[in-house]
């Protein structure tokens, strides 16, 4: 049997480990992503680690994220990451330039090549053959120093495409019927490769879209191969030097085996208030909405938004709805100008907004309360928008500029129009002077220029060997790191300091928890959920807020993969439950008991039982387990990544 193309990609890079499903492996990066809103503090953790030289091919800083300047957070954070980027020998994208993904996949992605980012959607990169993978920002960093990234060997997950799409079906409903199929934790500890010839009739852009969600799946990474398409994109980028032929070798043999027929797909929609609530759009149709968005790193490129123009060209959007348009890139914005586009979507009474992340994440363009808001964008969490009371559902572009036109929701299908034949226009030199090179390291600054929000990163203490936790917080299935710690406008210009990060911790679940966390501090607590705890975005924030709230262990019936790692950096114990009914036992202020915490961690056992009771009584015992390799273990008992790496670095100088 031959090799698929994720091993022959993990293969080429493998530093340490077998290649066998859950076994820890590591991993040479060649470029590196970071932005605004995680970037900064990436900064700070190199500074803090003393840190002068930075290893990989490329790394590039983005500001796409901070861009609604409400006070002057916002700009401090530029600043900084510029700084940054100047002083560690990184590219800088300056604000406006667009979302980093797509400017990534444009300027820098190259077949073949690995890439971390410190971003859950970084893996949109693999729809031109990159090994694409998110991380927390500590680990971004960590392996900027040199370090392998190191993860459990994934499962390979392909699927075979056949097919070709109808009419009025795109990209976004084919990662929907996904999600629709396996829910928000189908591909977890799985890679998902696409193979097969209906691969041939999705163009690069609209690999871009299935890649960028497949994190939404709660897979690792996905990956498309390196074919003829992803030749013709590089080469209408100017860069067809960097195209290689990529493939899975014949008669290849995957962990898990699907197939996706493109003929049989339908438009599809995501309900409130999570990306796997998929059904038909026909079973909705009707129902009022109040906005239709259009944009982010899920629907990116020049034809996501050229389609919408072409739909609502010649007409006017419904009285009482917002039609809100994001161009993704500076590239596309200027596409969309020399070709036409945005003057139709002006004319047709849509509202245009600045290139980046935007509404995505809660930075402007929030849906009145309890009102119906169709996005193109990636996740529907509960109040991402930035509406507490907020009703998103996700789309393809299509049927939200159908919905648009007739103020509820439409199955696009229905229009009774031709539907609109999108040419990719072309054009690379969009950025021209306007992605500052890294500087000649005669010419590096020494320092990096804070603002004075600013601070120096907090030194946390060892885990101890005895631990007696109250519960904190008692959560259910699927808790994202959007509800542990907030984006949007307020949420978003806290994250590089942690005092400000700290202060919103578990707001829109429990605004009590930061106060009752502070009383108990010193004797630290836990905090227990369920399935699927922290998915979502790899904002290491939501690991070290409630790190520096006290919180010491964090138990629950599975963790998804970016958080586990987060929690591990920043010295926070991630247990799992081994029964099904363990969480039903706990309740907010049972106290949980754990003895000879270090000698179980580096012993060869993973479960072990702990006590738990109430008010001075034990009640019983629960049976957990924990997944550290002996290298995260280490991380754990020395406080943490950062100090962890001081030790190594004091070592190898002595």
């Amino acid at each position: 049997m031959g090799n698929n193309l994720a091993r022959q990609l993990i293969a080429d890079h493998l530093v340490e480990g077998q290649m066998r499903p859950g076994e820890e492996i590591a991993l040479k990066i060649d470029q590196f992503l970071l932005h605004d809103a995680t970037g900064p503090l990436c900064a700070l953790q190199l500074e803090a680690m003393g840190v002068e030289e930075i290893c990989g091919d490329t790394a590039v800083a983005y500001c796409d994220h901070l861009l609604v300047e409400a006070d002057s957070k916002n700009a401090d954070d530029h600043i900084l990451l510029q700084s940054a980027a100047r002083r560690f020998s990184m590219w800088f994208s300056r604000p406006g330039n667009g979302t980093s993904h797509p400017i990534h996949q444009q300027r820098f992605g190259i077949p073949g090549k690995t890439l971390l980012g410190a971003d859950s959607h970084t893996p949109a990169a693999g729809g031109i053959g990159m090994l694409a993978i998110g991380a927390g920002g500590l680990e971004i960093s960590m392996t900027l120093t040199g370090q392998p990234f190191r993860l459990p060997m994934p499962e390979i997950w392909g699927i075979h495409v056949t097919g070709r799409l109808p009419d009025w079906v795109s990209a976004k409903d084919v990662i929907l019927e996904l999600l629709r199929r396996h829910d928000v934790d189908g591909g977890r500890g799985r890679i998902i490769e696409y193979y097969g010839p209906g691969v041939g009739e999705l163009k690069a852009m609209d690999r871009h879209v299935i890649a960028n969600m497949g994190v939404e799946v709660g897979a690792v990474t996905t990956i498309f191969p390196s074919d003829e398409e992803a030749r013709r994109y590089l080469a209408a980028q100017g860069r067809e030097q960097n195209w290689r032929p990529l493939a899975a070798e014949a008669n290849a043999a995957y962990d898990v085996d699907e197939e996706i027929d493109l003929s049989t797909l339908e438009p599809l929609i995501a309900l409130p208030s999570s990306p796997g609530r998929v059904v038909p759009v026909r079973e909705m149709v009707g129902q009022k909405i109040y906005q239709s968005y259009i944009g982010s790193s899920a629907n990116p490129g020049y034809r996501d938004v050229a389609v919408v123009a072409a739909i609502v060209a010649g007409r006017r959007i419904a009285p009482d709805v917002s039609l809100d348009i994001n161009p993704a890139s500076r590239q596309a914005l200027g596409q969309l100008i020399g070709e036409g586009g945005l003057a139709k979507l002006v004319q047709a009474g849509a509202r245009l907004h600045q290139t980046g992340c935007n509404g995505c994440l809660g930075m402007g363009q929030a849906p009145a309360a309890g009102r119906r808001s169709l996005r193109t964008v990636p996740r529907n969490f509960p109040g991402r928008s930035g509406a507490k009371e907020d009703q998103v559902y996700l789309c393809s572009p299509e049927t939200a500029a159908a919905s648009a036109l007739n103020g509820v929701i439409t199955d696009p299908r229905k229009l009774g129009m031709p539907y609109p034949q999108i040419k990719d226009p072309g054009g690379a030199s969009a950025y021209d002077g306007l992605i500052e090179a890294p500087p000649p390291p005669s010419a590096r600054p020494h320092a990096l220029v804070k603002g004075p929000f600013h601070a120096d990163l907090p030194d946390f203490e060892p885990i101890g060997e005895e631990l007696t936790l109250p519960v904190l917080l008692k959560l259910g299935d699927n808790v994202s790191t959007d509800a542990i710690v907030a984006g949007g406008v307020t949420g978003l210009s806290l994250w590089s300091s942690v005092p400000g990060m700290t202060s919103i911790a578990f707001e829109p679940i429990d605004e009590s928890y930061v106060d009752r966390a502070r009383v108990c501090h010193g004797n630290g607590h836990a905090i227990v959920g369920g399935r699927n705890y922290g998915q979502g975005s790899s904002r290491e924030q939501a690991a070290l807020a409630v790190r520096n709230l006290g919180a010491r262990v964090v138990l629950a019936h599975s963790i998804a993969r970016i958080h586990h790692e987060n929690l591990v950096n920043y010295g926070v114990l991630p247990l799992l439950f081994v029964e099904t009914g363990g969480l039903e036992r706990l309740e907010q202020g049972t106290v949980l008991r754990l003895h000879g915490l270090h000698t179980w961690l580096r012993g060869p056992g993973q479960e072990c039982d702990i006590a738990y009771g109430r008010d001075g009584r034990n009640e019983g015992r629960l049976r957990v387990r924990h997944s550290l390799s002996p290298r995260q273990v280490e991380i754990l008992l020395a406080g943490g990544a950062i100090p962890w790496m001081r030790q190594r670095r004091t070592h190898s100088q002595t």
